[in-house]
This record gives structure tokens, sequence and C-alpha cells, in this order.
């Protein structure tokens, strides 16, 4: 499109240039062939005139003897296909002889145009007339007849508009051409095309103005039978006695240019899709089909196929470059990963290694607090279930690779060796949090304890007892409460044994841990807050 854009413009600066151009050639031509129709009419009117002067200078006709009279104009106007009758009228106007043989004594002196012709010497042109006798539609001339200096009275004739009309016919017209001759008074004489439906009208008001402007000139108007027409015109004036306009289609005269613009239009539009059907093709064979191979080669790698690769080497161009590129991005990526494996097998493999040393150490610690305190089941039974609890939380710790270890995994590992058969009395409730090393280790001790002074005192001692723990995470600290409902009446200890030191105690200070017991009839109430590493990879679930 961005090509075409050049063409667009010159087509479209070449069709207002040469619109406007044959808009000032047609204006030019339509008022050139006004002012000849306009000559025309004047030359026709000018003959007719000669032919009344010359009449009027017949002694019988001057003399105004009926008989002879009648007989002379019979023999002019038989020689003549142009007027209707030639009549001669004393000075009140009425008939004395004429052409056709009209009983003398018929009156014309309420005719304008012979009033006006008894007032002065020039030829009188009258407007559309209805013929008195005859009934046809005629265009009156007259003159008058001097004795001397006195006028004694009026030579008259008509032209007919039937006539008129067949000259204009003749002259012709250019398709969508038209011609138009009227009288003063804007009244249509002849016209052509469609005569019957025009002469005798009168021109429409709104162009009235036309026929007495002061010179002659062109205009653009919607003609009476509706088409829009570029119209030359030249109005009455004291050399034209009849008003005449020409006119031509605007659609005739601009049909050139039109057909040209829309065959230039269609051959743009032509070569624009064959331009897009082959930018489509370009686009699609060696620049979307490149990439979606190079997509696609992504995405089978990310599935799985790591051996996936786009073997665009050498092809394509630049975007062969960017395959290549990809590939060997994929082949270091596959090299990266198969060191990362290796490292994570000798990761885990050390972390089972030190995992088994360590429980062997507690082992180790266990046996040695047996051997010390022989005598001491009972401090000996509760110390190795600390080690346990704290070997339990490394347990969690290591399933997760040392990173971190949800709070409810924690809390299941650490209470199911302490609580045996009560396990189920123990509800847990809470998100999923993960928890850090330091988190962990610190609230299996703590579980622990709980769980160890429930069952030796508190409600998991009663049959019907139980433990709701629940748990959420509020502006990154964990808020946990232990309840043990239907448990036996607990009071608070005289004095602070080892395992309240250790659940004060379990939690480092850079947790800023909190806790709260509050030891109520129905069961111990114990509530624990302490903030998380900020490092932890949170959970995150709907």
């Amino acid at each position: 499109m961005t090509a075409l854009t050049p063409a667009i413009g010159m087509l479209a600066y070449n069709e207002i240039t040469a619109r406007s151009e044959r808009s000032t050639e047609v204006h030019r031509q339509v008022a050139q062939t006004a002012r000849q129709a306009a000559s025309e009419v004047k030359s026709v009117i000018e003959g007719i005139k000669g032919l009344l002067v010359a009449t009027a200078s017949i002694p019988s006709v001057a003399e105004q003897d009926p008989a002879a009279c009648n007989t002379v104009l019979k023999s002019v106007a038989a020689k003549l296909t142009s007027v209707q009758n030639i009549l001669v009228l004393d000075k009140s106007g009425t008939l004395v002889c004429d052409s056709l043989g009209w009983r003398p004594g018929t009156n014309f002196g309420d005719r304008e145009y012979v009033q006006r012709a008894l007032a002065t010497d020039d030829l009188i042109v009258g407007e559309y007339t209805v013929a008195r006798v005859s009934k046809n539609a005629i265009l009156p001339l007259a003159v008058a007849l001097k004795r001397g200096s006195e006028t004694i009275g009026v030579l008259a004739t008509g032209v007919r508009l039937e006539w008129l009309q067949d000259r204009i016919r003749e002259r012709g017209l250019s398709p969508g051409g038209s011609l138009t001759i009227a009288d003063r008074k804007g009244v249509i004489l002849a016209r052509n095309p469609e005569p019957e439906k025009f002469v005798g009208t009168r021109i429409p008001d709104k162009y009235q103005p036309l026929i007495s402007a002061e010179q002659s000139g062109t205009i653009e108007l919607f003609s009476q039978d509706g088409t829009k027409r570029i119209m030359g015109y030249t109005p009455v004036s004291d050399t034209n006695p009849l008003y005449v306009s020409t006119g031509l289609s605007e659609s005739v005269a601009l049909g050139p240019i039109d057909r040209a613009s829309l065959t230039g239009s269609i051959m743009m539009v032509i070569g624009a899709a064959l331009a897009l059907s082959a930018a489509f093709f370009v686009g699609n064979r060696f620049i979307l089909a490149p990439i979606n191979h190079i997509v696609s080669v992504l995405q089978r790698w990310r599935d799985g196929e790591v051996d996936a690769r786009t073997q665009m080497r050498g092809l394509h161009g630049e975007l062969g470059e960017v395959g290549a590129s990809v590939d060997g991005l994929l082949d270091e990526l596959e090299a990266r990963q198969r060191e990362r494996e290796i490292s994570d097998e000798q990761r885990t493999l050390m972390a089972k290694e030190l995992s088994h040393r360590v429980k062997n150490t507690m082992a180790i610690i266990q046996a040695i607090a047996r051997q010390t305190f022989k005598n001491r089941s009972e401090e000996n039974a509760v110390f190795s279930s600390r080690v346990n609890a704290l070997a339990g939380a490394y347990d969690v710790l290591q399933s997760e690779n040392w990173k971190a270890a949800d709070i409810r995994d924690v809390m299941v590992r650490t209470l199911a060796p302490v609580g045996g058969d009560r396990s189920d009395r123990v509800i847990l409730s809470g998100p999923p949090c993960l928890l850090g090393p330091e988190e962990v280790t610190a609230l299996s001790l703590v579980m622990h304890e709980l769980a160890t002074n429930a069952i030796k005192y508190g409600a998991l001692s009663e049959p019907l007892g139980r433990v709701d723990v629940l748990w959420k995470q509020t502006n990154g600290r964990i808020e946990l409460d232990w309840s043990e409902i239907d448990g036996p009446a607990v009071k608070a200890p005289e004095n602070e044994g080892f395992g309240s030191k250790l659940i004060r105690n379990a939690f480092p200070s850079t947790m800023e841990p909190k806790s709260e017991a509050d030891y109520a009839a129905d069961g111990l109430k114990f509530h624990l807050s302490f903030g998380l590493n900020p490092s932890n990879e949170q959970a995150d679930h709907p």
C-alpha cells in the first residue's frame, strides 16, 4: 500500500487537473455556442425585417389599397415558409389587408407589439403569442408604415414557432446538449430536446435574472428536465431581441475523464490486489514460514523434545541466521542442563550422605545417653523423642533438597511418631505455606513438645479429647493456634521445665517469635507467631 500511495496521489492529481481543464473548456464551448446560436437567430430576424421594409415600400401596401394589397401580400407570403401571415393595420390597429384574405375590420390594437410599433420607427419583436384567427403559436414582428414622417399604420407578421423549432432541430445537438430560445419575458419559443414539453412555458423564476443579465456568461445548473448541465447564455439586449441558451450535460462533457478515472481506479485496485497477493505469498513463504518454523522448534523443545533444532543455517537469509542462533542457544541450554543434572545428582548424593551421617550421629548420641543414664528410662525416652523430632525435621528438608517445606508436611511428619493411634484426633487446618530450614527445625521441636504434653497431661490423654491446629499467613508472619478440646482440667506449671524453655527459645530472635499459653478449664490454648524469611518461596494456591 505504501508503494501504491504515490500512484494514488498522481491519479487523484490528474483527475482534478483534467476535470478542471475540461470544465473550463466546456464553459468556453457552451458560451461560444450560445453566441453563435444568438447570432443565427438575429440573422433570421434581420432577414424578416428586410422583408417587412421591402414590402412596406410597395405602393399598394403603402397606400393601404385593400384589393391590391391582399394580392401583393399573398404573393409575397407564398414565397416564405417562415411566416404565418402578413398584415397591414391602420393607425387604430384595424386590419386593412393580409396575405390570408381575412375579413377586414378585425382589430389588433390591443396587441402590445402593435402599440410599440406605432410608437417607434424600429423593428418590434414581440413575445410568445397565439394567433387570434389561426390559433397557432407565433413570434410577432412589426414595423411602422410611414408616409413621409407621419405614421399611418403598421406592417406586421408572425414567425411560425414550428418553423423556428424545425430550424434548431436541423441545426443538431451534441449528445447531452440543449438549446433554448425565449422571449424577453422568459416564455420559451423553441427548445431542443423535448419541445412539446417546454415550448410556451416560462423559464423558472430563479433563472429569470439571466434573461436580463448585463452580459453573456456561463452557469452550472439542473435543467428543467433534471439534467445537470453547463450552460452558456446570451441575454436580451438592444442587439439581441431574444434570450438564447445552450447547454451540455456534465456527465457527457466529463464522461471521458470519468471513464479514464474509473479505468485508472480499476487498474489501481487490480494492482493493489496483485501487490497484496505477492506480499502475502512472499511474506508467508520467506518470512512467516521461517518464523513459524522457529517458533515450532522452540515449542517442541519446551515440551521436552530437547534434540529439536531449526536446521536453518545457510537458508532463508537473515532469518536463517536467526534460526542458526536459536540452534546455538538450544545447544548451549542443553549442555547447561546436562551440567546442572550432573551437579544436582552430586548434590543429592552428598545430601543423602550427610543425612545418613547426621542420623548415625543422632543414633550415637541416643546410645551414649542410654548408657550414661541407664537407670533413668523416662528421661531417656523424652530425650530420644526430641532427637527423633529433630531427625524428622531433617527428613522433611531432605525431601525438599534443603530448600523449604510446607508447614502441613512438617506437622504431619512431626506428630505421627508422637501421636501414634491418636494422630487422627489432631485436626490440621490452614493454607499452604513454605518454611525455610530454620523455621522447619524450630516448629518441629515446638510441635513435638506440645503433642507430648497433650498425650501425657492434656486432651490426647482422654479418649474423646482432640486438638485443633489452625494457622494462617499474614503480613509475612505465621499465626498458629494450638487448641486442646474435651481434655482434663489443666493448670499452669509452678516451675518452668525444659520443655517450656524449648518452646520459648526454639525460634531465633531474628524471626521475632511470640508465644502465649492459656491454661483454660477445657484444655490448653497456645498461640504462636513468628516471621518468615523473605527469601522463602511462598506457595500461591487459589
